[in-house]
């Protein structure tokens, strides 16, 4: 028996009681395609865990260190960016071709691996808790270059579908001392730098590029009943600005098609999807109180990969958006899933 195949017994044997279930095919919207996330645990005082996929019903570790984390998906599904203890790596979607692609003492996370396959850029601190600043590296390697210098955070970038900008959220000192987050674009050369919001009293975060441009949550992003937010779109300059979903109970943004005509968002208890325009938002899941999500679509839109973690629960499942039918797709429970058994990233293989 094979090192991983062992490794996913001990994982299920072990009070972790994680459990892998087979994916029915009508729940699968992308054929032959995998939901990579990664998972952390400790058995008998030895931490262990890596990124792991599933694919075809089957569950398959790729990487064997638990600090890997923070999987991405290149657009053509065959290579994944991945954080590892303060670093970026790239591995192939079967868990070969492992490279590592930053050196040194600062910690880099987040990495998103542009379009045409050939830049990662990536979240950069010097040390735990100082401001983030955005770089990017050549997925062969290579010297990484600062993108947003000087002391502002610059956090949550996504490449536009045609890899020309790069939308991200600064956050800077507003009036009365308050810090404020704005949305910003930048080209992956580092040139043409562009204030897209300008708003003191609020914030705007988790943006999207669609069809037409950007789609975003708009409101206070601070931890705890403070909180709110609405989701707002506006075009890829910054100009045109107008609510999406407003009203009663926040709303906050999760991911968008890969067509850009769709959006999955949080609001209450529930995610919904919405079409990006005129249309009603449908809830296709309850969600537990006090839960955290993070949603991802296929490649063709029709479903997505949600990772809902609650208190004492972590859950991953796949929702087929037509009919509303769920497939888990693994569970931790008890002590281990309130210490971050699965991390916060997951990502859906696209299939082109």
């Amino acid at each position: 028996m094979s090192p991983r195949i062992t490794s996913l017994r001990t994982l299920f044997f072990a009070a972790l009681a994680l459990l892998a279930f087979a994916i029915p095919a009508s729940a699968s919207a992308a054929q032959g395609s995998a939901v990579v996330f990664s998972q952390h645990w400790t058995s008998d005082g030895v931490e262990e865990g890596g990124l792991f996929a599933v694919k075809a019903g089957h569950q398959n570790q790729l990487t064997e260190d638990p600090a890997d984390t923070e999987p991405s998906f290149s657009p053509d599904g065959r290579t994944i960016a991945f954080a590892r203890d303060g670093n970026i790596y790239t591995v192939r979607p079967d868990g070969s071709g492992e490279r590592r692609l930053t050196n040194g003492a600062a910690l880099d996370s987040r990495p998103q691996i542009s379009p045409n396959g050939q830049i990662v850029v990536f979240e950069r601190r010097s040390t735990e808790g100082q401001p983030a600043n955005l770089y990017t590296v050549r997925v062969d390697g290579g010297p990484a270059t600062d993108l947003t210098p000087g002391p502002e955070e610059a956090t949550e970038a996504r490449f536009a579908p045609d890899g020309k900008t790069i939308v991200f959220v600064r956050t800077t000192l507003a009036a009365g001392s308050r810090v404020n987050a704005d949305l910003y674009s930048i080209r992956p050369s580092g040139s043409g730098l562009t204030r897209l919001t300008t708003t003191g009293r609020v914030d705007e975060f988790d943006p999207r590029y669609f069809a037409g441009g950007i789609v975003f949550s708009r409101g206070n992003q601070s931890e705890g009943p403070a909180g709110y937010a609405d989701i707002y779109t506006m075009r890829k300059n910054g100009t045109k600005v107008k609510p999406l979903v407003e009203g009663v109970g926040s709303a906050y943004v999760e991911d968008v098609s890969p067509l850009g005509h769709t959006l999955i968002f949080r609001r209450d208890r529930g995610l919904w999807v919405k079409p990006i325009g005129p249309g009603v938002a449908k809830k296709v899941a309850e969600l537990p109180d006090g839960s955290q999500t993070n949603s991802v679509f296929s490649s063709d839109g029709r479903s997505v990969a949600t990772l809902i973690e609650a208190k004492g629960e972590q859950r991953l499942m796949a929702i087929n958006l037509a009919n509303g039918r769920k497939t888990n797709l693994a569970e931790a429970y008890g002590e281990e899933a309130s210490e971050d058994a699965f991390g916060p990233v997951i990502d859906w293989q696209p299939v082109r």
